[in-house]
């Protein structure tokens, strides 16, 4: 089987639903795929923000940057709560902070206690932890009352959790009326033959650079492999709207190698 038709096999995955049962290309039990993607993060943590500059040439900079642009989060204004769910090191919450004039108020969420410690490590030394907290807890049954936050953004993570509706439907919870839900996750690529390059350094450069960087290739391939079993950018957004947020959309990036999805809570 080539690349190219492994590519498209996968890419027909539509639901949340298969996309929580698998590990990669593995059919797992919702309750194993949460403890094997916790081993993940807990093997990558300290490589992770290294391997996202060599797997993307930096590119990932640019479209977390283009993310925070739209989320357009408010400048000179305190006050203004932002939740960022499975933010892990604290590259979205940075920034947040930082197109804000330093006024946000950014909680970061991960259910990960390695990635955890490297975010607050780098919120120490870059001098973001006085707009920064860390919570240690599941997105599926987030700890928090009802209508609090102005924001919730999740960004490469969803793909992750093992129950994708619940993330969505805990975010609509937790947002203020009138509060953005935002999630910056891999898709499908749209333009021809860039769809063969790409599924030519996935699958076989990442898991070597995996290897050489962070000597650990499982995971990257696991990375890799669970890109291709996430919904493509109609699907995921019909997902979102089922969860119940309004005015949904999508903008793509990079021809679809990355795709940024918003929604409303109306």
């Amino acid at each position: 089987m080539t690349i190219g038709i492994l590519s498209k096999e996968y890419k027909t995955i539509s639901t949340a639903d298969s996309v929580e049962k698998s590990f990669g290309f593995r059919t797992v039990d919702r309750v194993e795929k949460q403890a094997l993607v916790n081993e993940v993060f807990h093997s990558v943590a300290r490589k992770y923000d290294i391997m996202n500059d060599v797997m993307s040439s930096g590119i990932h900079r640019l479209w977390k940057n283009a993310m925070v642009a739209w989320l357009a989060p408010p400048q000179r204004m305190a006050g203004w709560q932002i939740l960022d769910i499975a933010g892990g090191t604290g590259d979205i919450a940075f920034r947040i902070v930082k197109v804000s004039g330093w006024q946000a108020r950014v909680l970061i969420l991960d259910i990960n206690q390695s990635m955890l410690k490297v975010g607050r490590e780098y919120a120490n030394k870059k001098g973001y932890a006085a707009c920064v907290d860390f919570i240690e807890a599941n997105a599926e049954a987030m700890p928090f009352e009802d209508n609090r936050f102005d924001a919730c953004t999740i960004s490469f993570g969803i793909r992750n959790m093992s129950h994708i509706n619940r993330v969505l439907e805990e975010s609509w919870r937790v947002l203020k009326p009138g509060g953005r839900f935002m999630c910056l996750e891999f898709s499908e690529v749209a333009i021809p033959l860039l769809d063969r390059l790409y599924d030519v350094w996935s699958f076989y450069g990442i898991p070597k650079i995996g290897k050489m960087i962070a000597n650990d290739t499982v995971s990257y391939s696991y990375l890799i492999e669970s890109i291709r079993r996430f919904p493509k950018q109609q699907n995921f957004a019909e997902i979102i709207r089922q969860a119940g947020f309004s005015r949904v959309s999508y903008r793509n990036l990079t021809g679809g190698i990355v795709a940024i999805h918003s929604g409303w809570k109306i």
